[in-house]
């Protein structure tokens, strides 16, 4: 971790102003941490809010803001005004992160940052093509840091909170491709993965809208010894969060990026 953390605050120091996009995330927090602790005023966070951000997230990005003495601008990126993205293609993240790096950049005139690190290359990203437009930078892959890394260095500059931190991706990204993205739904999958942590303590939990179901993904350990009450409970759960007692819900182990395709694994 030493090695990474100073390759990372080296890379950092050879800036000047910087502008760092951060979500919530572990991976954009510490790397929000690292360049504020190094850089100081030199460095403002952007943070967008909007129905596919989880209030969690804010809340955290806020916290850290005041803890840490963040410059901090929350806003809202408009995409959600955006038929492009509302409509969900398949290149929902590049209209996504337009919406994002082009509200930042006429913000400031400083380097945009993003979390990035070297294991989201190779997932399929259409939002770097939108950071490309605006010269964003990613210090993380740029520097060689994956994600295990990436919570090693949280981890030991005392971000015990952040280090824990499922993986997260945008609730937009919980909705299959081609459906409409429609706020009170993303709202609906964020009670149902919240209230479903805490029944279940799972590894991971997504729950994903298909066209013709709500299907709940879980790790497979979790899966695995879900006992039928376990099972009972999840439907009940799901069933709540839209207020509808006949919307089909089903299990499947997860899997990432899903949400792309029908998965033919659902029991």
């Amino acid at each position: 971790m030493a090695d990474d953390l100073a390759a990372l605050v080296l890379w950092l120091r050879d800036l000047d102003d910087a502008a760092v996009a951060v979500s919530g995330g572990v991976d954009s927090m510490t790397l929000a941490v690292v360049a504020h602790r190094t850089r100081h005023a030199a460095t403002t966070m952007f943070h967008a809010v909007s129905p596919a951000v989880p209030p969690e997230a804010t809340d955290r990005v806020r916290r850290y803001a005041r803890r840490e003495g963040w410059d901090l601008q929350v806003f809202d990126a408009g995409e959600f005004g955006d038929a492009n993205y509302l409509s969900n293609p398949v290149n929902r993240c590049f209209h996504c992160k337009t919406h994002l790096y082009g509200a930042i950049a006429d913000r400031t005139s400083a380097t945009l940052l993003s979390g990035t690190n070297i294991d989201d290359l190779g997932d399929f990203r259409p939002g770097l093509a939108a950071a490309r437009t605006f010269d964003v930078r990613h210090p993380l892959v740029e520097v060689g840091i994956d994600k295990a890394a990436i919570r090693a260095i949280s981890s030991d500059l005392g971000l015990r909170d952040v280090a824990e931190l499922p993986a997260a991706p945008c609730l937009a990204s919980r909705v299959e491709t081609g459906i409409a993205i429609v706020p009170a739904d993303l709202t609906a999958i964020n009670r149902v993965e919240r209230a479903l942590r805490e029944l279940l303590s799972p590894e991971v939990v997504r729950c994903r809208l298909r066209a013709d179901r709500i299907a709940v993904e879980l790790d497979e350990a979790t899966l695995a010894t879900l006992s039928e009450t376990g099972r009972h409970e999840v439907h009940k759960v799901v069933r709540a969060a839209w207020g509808d007692g006949d919307r089909h819900v089903s299990l499947a182990p997860y899997r990432r990026g899903s949400a792309f395709l029908r998965s033919r694994a659902e029991v």
